[in-house]
């Protein structure tokens, strides 16, 4: 796994708390990015799809995307609070986390 320009944004949104904008599934989508991690060797970020295609969603609810199916990513202005759905604790990160947003206690 080599860093590349699309991690090193996740990475800073997660830092800063700001939303990524993506094309995933030819969709475009604004992400709070809460988690990069890895599984099966893969770069994954989970976070809470904001928007998809300008809309958003009916309900939050936190998301699995393989970094290698995000394309154009590019870092918002758009600022973010970590959502209760996301348990930094959950044993799927259990050793493979990278980065995570601090949750308030």
């Amino acid at each position: 796994m080599r860093p590349n320009m699309s991690s090193k944004l996740i990475l800073e949104g997660i830092a800063r708390q700001l939303c990524v904008t993506a094309v995933y599934n030819k969709m475009a989508v604004t992400l709070a990015p809460h988690i990069l991690y890895t599984k099966h060797g893969e770069l994954y970020v989970d976070g809470v799809t904001m928007e998809r295609d300008g809309r958003p969603p009916r309900e939050l609810k936190l998301g699995a995307f393989k970094l290698t199916g995000l394309n154009d990513v590019a870092l918002s202005d758009r600022a973010f609070e970590p959502q209760s759905l996301f348990n930094p604790a959950e044993p799927r990160y259990e050793g493979t986390t990278l980065f995570a947003v601090n949750v308030p206690a």
